[in-house]
């Protein structure tokens, strides 16, 4: 490897040209996150189907689905070295979904900061931090010319690292054809990063005393998204930390168990915020159209088993699942609804005494699937009122739960094509329609 190919010289050109700005590690840390939810956000919304993208010292990218699309590679750590690093989404011990993902050992002269290259048909992009003490800065790069030179000079270093890898990427550029910068994305960037420091950075505002409730009420869901977005960001980083140690072979059976709970409680509690944020985006934005697809339940439901029966079992409750042997398709968003049905769980059972058991039925209901939490005793007393924390919250006193607001639900499940019913301490029924019921699917609704 030349030093011309080392990522602090290609950190170095990304700076050429670049005014110098005075900024702490933390807030340039900030801008890096934010640049990086952008960048996803823009693809996600273009549906691109194909990438590729080289990062190191960890994976840059955090949404599963582009993660499953693209094709990466990553330098990190010599210590790493046979420990690959858990991607977002991807499935426990499925090799499978690790394929797409080169690991290489970063070299002297490499340094540490953030790097990313990412290139797609619609977008290309390269971004870093970079700087020192006072002087850390967030570079961000669209130009073509310098975005080939980079991939060049890392292509070079590939070749003489890793013969195979060198060959996959260029491999991977073939396939993705022509490459054209959309004029429109990167005018967007910008701003849309601000909007997101904005939104994930509470700050002291002023506010007149005229301000009205409407105005009030969209300050507390811009914190509440805030709060929920900074309280997912270091979870996601314990579990990924979390689960490149559960790659070791001289665990003890004992820690693999205890890192194996660790892993699923920051899990739940990622899915958990995942779903506040999405309540509260809803609330900011209710005529948002969501795209509902063809979606297998019957797949999702055994994973789904398992994860109601580690929640039911840490409140030494059981489960009871019935279901026909065929379930039908339904239309739905399939990574959000899986979510919500874990939520969902969470929901009903926090009211039920210890030693009860939760009941699911699934069943056909004419155009729709039905889904049917039920449990407690009938002699159960009434639940008690659950006061209103915000726009999308609610408390419960009695078990000093804060969740979702029954409004809420029922307006994220409505977004998903289904229809919530509640009886609280008694029941939940979920309706969601069938894909094969016709104009169903053509009309994702």
């Amino acid at each position: 490897m030349s030093a011309n190919d080392s990522l602090q010289t290609l950190r170095q050109r990304l700076a050429a040209g670049v005014p110098a700005s005075g900024g702490d590690d933390a807030s340039a840390r900030r801008q890096w996150w934010a640049a990086l939810t952008v960048v996803q956000e823009l693809l996600l919304e273009q549906g691109c189907q194909q990438g590729l993208w080289l990062a190191a010292p960890l994976p840059a990218l955090h949404e599963p689905l582009l993660i499953s699309r693209f094709h990466g590679w990553v330098w990190t750590p010599p210590q790493w070295s046979g420990r690959a690093p858990e991607l977002p989404g991807s499935a426990a011990n499925n090799p499978a979904s690790e394929r797409s993902l080169w690991q290489l050992p970063l070299q002297t002269g490499d340094g540490t900061d953030p790097l990313l290259l990412l290139i797609t048909g619609p977008l290309q992009v390269a971004m870093a931090l970079h700087g020192s003490g006072a002087q850390r800065q967030l570079l961000v790069r669209f130009e073509q010319p310098l975005i080939a030179e980079l991939l060049q000079s890392l292509g070079n270093r590939l070749a003489s690292e890793q013969g195979d890898a060198a060959s996959d990427l260029k491999h991977q550029i073939q396939q993705l054809g022509s490459l054209e910068n959309s004029p429109q994305l990167a005018e967007q960037f910008w701003p849309r990063v601000a909007a997101q420091l904005a939104k994930a950075t509470p700050s002291l505002t002023l506010v007149s005393a005229a301000s009205n409730e409407t105005d009030d009420s969209d300050q507390q869901l811009g914190l509440l998204e805030a709060i929920a977005h900074e309280v997912r960001t270091p979870l996601a980083t314990i579990r990924t930390l979390i689960r490149s140690l559960q790659r070791r072979s001289d665990l003890s059976p004992p820690l693999q168990k205890r890192l194996g709970q660790i892993d699923h409680e920051c899990s739940e509690q990622i899915d958990r915020f995942g779903l506040i944020f999405q309540a509260a985006e809803l609330q900011r934005q209710p005529s948002q159209q969501r795209a509902l697809a063809r979606t297998d339940l019957g797949a999702l439901l055994p994973g789904l088993e398992q994860i109601w029966q580690r929640q039911l079992q840490r409140r030494d409750l059981t489960l009871e699942l019935e279901q026909p042997e065929q379930l039908p398709a339904v239309m739905s968003d399939p990574v959000l609804l899986e979510s919500m049905l874990i939520g969902l769980m969470d929901r009903f059972s926090r009211g039920l005494r210890r030693g009860e058991s939760v009941r699911v039925e699934l069943a056909s209901a004419g155009e729709q699937l039905k889904l049917r939490f039920s449990g407690g005793r009938d002699d159960d007393d009434s639940p008690g009122d659950t006061a209103s924390v915000g726009p999308v919250l609610s408390w419960d006193p009695a078990t000093g739960s804060l969740q979702l607001s029954q409004a809420a639900t029922q307006k994220l499940f409505s977004s998903l094509g289904g229809r919530l019913t509640e009886r609280p301490g008694s029941s939940l029924t979920l309706y969601l329609p069938l894909a094969n019921v016709e104009g169903c699917e053509e009309n994702g609704a």
